[in-house]
């Protein structure tokens, strides 16, 4: 499977074209998609006029942008330009296409990479599993018995599987961390704030983010760094950052509790890789994650109340009821949790005193069946939907970076770590996975039957 560096150096040298790749993509996404269920929209005519496009400018002479030629899909949430943008439900087949794509998808445009197609979700971004009650579940393509993670499933599930060598995806209380974990890849939460979330449906604005998947580090930065302002490029500085010393601390307390032991036995393995202090510990993580569910379902419900209230059936039933909850959170409850946020990211503050990262696991354990409801955690039985989010939801609550990376695990079922940056320090998190990917500790490895 290459990767998105690699394509664009061929392209750009003219060892292959921008056509030829995308045909070649386009016919994977026909050959494996079926069983992957990742792809809801497929841009045939449109990707290959973009190609064609894009290899005349480059016979002609004019400069091709650093991921010329790269496939690419996003999240069917993301505006593209004369569709109808789903974020994955029914109730808005009827809305008006998209004037314009939205400007992550521009960017990325701009920089030579061709939009592919549109891919599968949980219904309005809500949920951890992408088991979509209208488009069915996306399959993780290292057990398709599996899930892949919500809410962006798709992402994670096309990338892991080779299908495109970079998607986008948005993640609100884990939902590109929690994929790229389950599906083995590389995936960004930035900064809150930090890249443009026009076009882009929300599900809860004041925890709404959007960022990139990729198989590599190089990859992913390469797209964070297309899609960010240039003062927040982290291109120029990531090699020197990855070559330097790196404070590392491994988070214990609320984020080991309950994990099963090959993600202990892996957030052991990348700590120890860069000399991590164990056992540090995060007071009100847990409160934090209780917080992050009541503005969740608070702003969720409220953005939904009318369709609620006049369509509650053509919404996915699991979706429905958190909506409906969320109608009757008090005022003041949601007060309490937006109070707790600015206590919360004070005593984070305290805990990067002594640290450049911290890391944690992605999630609990590897990636559950479809359909299974519960799953043990210190021998209780929880919700898989619940849960799954346990250790992602108190560090996007407070909006701070992070990269997960897909333990190298080969032949095992992926589980990731977070690597965890200060506000407005992607490049840290970059760094720290580059240097873990180097050493051989991260990497995405293509399911079987794949090459």
């Amino acid at each position: 499977m290459r990767g998105a560096l690699e394509i664009a150096a061929d392209v750009k040298a003219g060892r292959t074209s921008a056509e030829a790749v995308v045909r070649q993509t386009l016919a994977d996404i026909g050959q494996r998609n079926p069983a992957l269920n990742a792809f809801t929209l497929v841009l045939v005519d449109q990707a290959l006029a973009d190609a064609r496009r894009l290899d005349a400018s480059i016979a002609s002479g004019a400069p091709a942008g650093v991921l010329a030629g790269v496939p690419f899909a996003v999240k069917n949430l993301f505006d593209i330009q004369g569709v109808t943008t789903l974020a994955g439900s029914i109730i808005r087949r009827d809305a008006p296409p998209a004037a314009r794509d939205a400007p992550l998808i521009a960017r990325l445009k701009a920089a030579g990479a061709i939009l592919v197609g549109a891919l599968n979700m949980d219904e309005f971004a809500y949920g951890f599993v992408t088991e979509n009650a209208q488009y069915g579940p996306t399959h993780n393509p290292h057990d398709l018995a599996r899930i892949a993670g919500g809410s962006s499933g798709g992402s994670a599930s096309a990338t892991a599987a080779g299908l495109v060598p970079l998607a986008l995806g948005s993640d609100t209380n884990g939902s590109i961390r929690v994929p790229a974990g389950l599906c083995g890849v590389f995936g960004l939460k930035p900064t809150f704030g930090r890249l443009d979330r026009e076009g882009v449906f929300p599900f809860v604005d004041s925890l709404d983010h959007a960022g990139p998947f990729a198989r590599n580090v190089a990859d992913l930065a390469a797209a964070y760094d297309v899609m960010a302002d240039p003062g927040a490029a982290v291109g120029p500085n990531l090699e020197a950052l990855a070559a330097g010393p790196l404070r590392v601390g491994v988070l214990g307390g609320w984020f080991t509790e309950g994990a099963f032991p090959e993600v202990l036995a892996s957030l052991a393995l990348a700590g120890e890789a860069l000399g991590g202090t164990f056992g540090v510990e995060l007071p009100g993580a847990e409160a934090a994650r209780s917080a992050a569910f009541c503005l969740t379902t608070y702003e969720g419900a409220r953005l939904h109340l009318a369709d609620i209230m006049a369509r509650a059936h053509e919404y996915d039933p699991a979706v429905r009821d958190r909506l409906r909850a969320g109608t009757m959170v008090p005022d003041d409850v949601v007060n309490l949790a937006r109070a707790w946020r600015v206590m919360f990211r004070n005593e984070l503050k305290c805990s990067f005193a002594g640290y450049d990262i911290l890391l944690a696991p992605t999630t609990p354990c590897p990636a559950p069946l479809i359909g299974q409801a519960t799953m043990m955690l210190d021998g209780q039985p929880v919700s898989v939907r619940r849960n799954l989010g346990a250790y992602t939801q108190p560090i996007s609550f407070i909006g701070l970076p992070v990269v997960a990376a897909p333990v190298n695990r080969p032949g095992l079922l992926p589980v990731g770590v977070q690597i965890i940056a200060p506000a407005w320090r992607e490049d840290l998190a970059l760094a720290a996975a580059l240097r873990l990917e180097r050493l051989g500790v991260v990497a995405a490895h293509a399911p079987k039957g794949v090459t």
